[in-house]
């Protein structure tokens, strides 16, 4: 059967899962209050249904829940125009936005609070949903409703992410391949060289490397937090790391890696800072020693001369003190796609300004 919506729309009558509910009856919940009346006009058996939304929606109450309802009428004209049936009823969906792409996300602040209601209201939610022809759905439940994963697993639901706080699970309605966008694909991390007017770079070991890293001075490195630009992270890291105030200055080269930390890619940036402080103060968590080194003598590391991406990211940055390289610096912008203010990072465009300017 197709189910013809009154916006050209259709889906399959199994979608409205309307099979088997006796047309008299009223569905109880569990504290046995009747809500959901179903009126029903018998004519006969019919393979096509039209459908029209007859009221607005209003707040429905189950025991200490408030959940939407909307009502809906459902009419099956039979096939040589005789017979009709026509449903009446109040369908309980959970309480849900739309996005822009078509979908909806779940208002994950007003779930039922019983497990089996949540089951039921799911099951009923998605058949809603197919009726108006939405996409994706978006189930954002908090840790401490991690008891409802399972039903919504169990009703098709995919995991999407997890946070400390809620785990992400969706759905996608339409036939064919999920069109919703993947879970992060990236981490992001920095690394700061800091060199002084005496020519030297700030360098640390860790207390914890690989076992081909024994004996390695390094530049400082880290992560970038959420919502944390490049140019503050590697600042912060770097003060967190050895105690040394920087000011940022370029961006001088990325490195993009895949499958390292639990199968993420990886995208690095190298910058180079100059240093506002001098007096080092290890941080004894994750740093084994700091020191500043000339830089010839951590150029010549044997470590440093034997791995071709070390040496060239070294190289650059030399070229960058001679300047006879350029990185790229960051400008903050504001966007009319997003209204959002941005850092865009970029090299010279001017002639004058083809010599970069000194640390």
């Amino acid at each position: 059967m197709e189910l013809k919506l009154f916006d050209s729309k259709s889906v399959s009558v199994s979608d409205v899962d309307l099979v088997g509910r006796p047309c008299s009856s009223m569905l109880s919940n569990s504290r046995g209050g009747r809500i959901f009346p179903w009126f029903c006009s018998y004519r006969g058996v019919s393979p096509k249904v039209s459908y029209l939304n007859t009221s607005s929606k209003a707040i429905q109450s189950v025991g200490q829940e408030k959940l939407g309802v909307e009502t809906f009428s459902y009419r099956f004209n039979g096939t040589n125009g005789t017979r009709s049936n026509l449903f009446s009823r109040e369908m309980r969906v959970l309480d849900a936005i739309d996005d822009e792409y078509g979908g909806v996300v779940v208002d994950p602040q007003r779930l039922p609070v019983n497990p089996s209601s949540f089951a039921t209201v799911l099951h009923s939610s998605l058949s809603h949903w197919k009726m108006q022809g939405k996409k994706g759905v978006w189930l954002k439940l908090p840790a401490e409703r991690s008891e409802l994963v399972p039903i919504a697993v169990k009703e098709g639901f995919q995991y999407h992410h997890a946070e400390r706080g809620y785990v992400m699970l969706t759905y996608w309605i339409p036939e064919g391949p999920c069109m919703l966008p993947s879970n992060a694909s990236h981490h992001v991390g920095v690394g700061g060289f800091v060199i002084n007017d005496n020519n030297e770079v700030l360098v640390v070991q860790e207390k914890h490397y690989a076992p081909a890293l024994v004996g390695l001075w390094k530049i400082p490195t880290g992560f970038i937090l959420e919502a944390e630009e490049i140019s503050t992270g590697v600042v912060r890291e770097i003060k967190e790391e050895t105690g040394i105030d920087t000011e940022f200055v370029e961006v001088i080269a990325f490195r993009h890696a895949h499958n390292v930390a639990f199968e993420k890619s990886d995208l690095f940036f190298v910058c180079m800072l100059r240093p506002l402080s001098t007096q080092i103060a290890v941080d004894d968590i994750e740093i084994q020693a700091a020191k500043w080194m000339p830089l010839d003598e951590f150029v010549e590391q044997p470590l440093i001369q034997g791995d071709c991406m070390f040496k060239k990211i070294i190289d650059i940055c030399i070229a960058r003190l001679g300047k006879r390289y350029c990185g790229l610096s960051a400008q903050q912008l504001v966007s009319k796609f997003d209204g959002k203010l941005s850092s865009l990072y970029y090299n010279v465009t001017e002639a004058q300004d083809l010599n970069c300017q000194g640390l």
